[in-house]
């Protein structure tokens, strides 16, 4: 299985950002991860394979929404009103769980990471 994870860049506070993760192989649970400098990487959002389930973290509900295309293969995270503070490497991640998973237990496949870095 293959993750290919873009869309990060550079973004003012208060912008928006929509990382786009494209997953070869059949269909899995799928979840985006945050890793920032120092820190321990922690989970951001999750789906479910058939996309009618999801979870966020508190520090991000209200501002990104996970989605998925099955018919392309594709996972997004849709992002606003960054801030600062989310400043990190997103990293995609597919898992064999049946239900929208939060654990880094819970997922096999990593991508490369891509980077979101938010000016104030």
């Amino acid at each position: 299985v293959q993750l290919q994870a873009s869309g990060g860049g550079l973004v003012q506070a208060g912008g928006s950002l929509r990382l786009t993760c494209a997953v070869s192989g059949p269909r899995y649970s799928m979840g985006w991860f945050r890793q920032a400098p120092g820190k321990e990487r922690e989970s951001v959002a999750a789906i479910n394979w058939s996309g009618d389930s999801t979870v966020y973290a508190d520090s991000v509900k209200g501002r990104f929404t996970i989605s998925r295309d099955n018919a392309k293969n594709t996972v997004s995270l849709q992002m606003i009103s960054l801030q600062p503070e989310d400043t990190a490497v997103y990293y995609c991640a597919a898992g064999h769980r049946f239900g929208a998973a939060t654990s880094r237990s819970d997922y096999v496949y990593w991508g490369q990471g891509t980077l979101v870095t938010v000016s104030s």
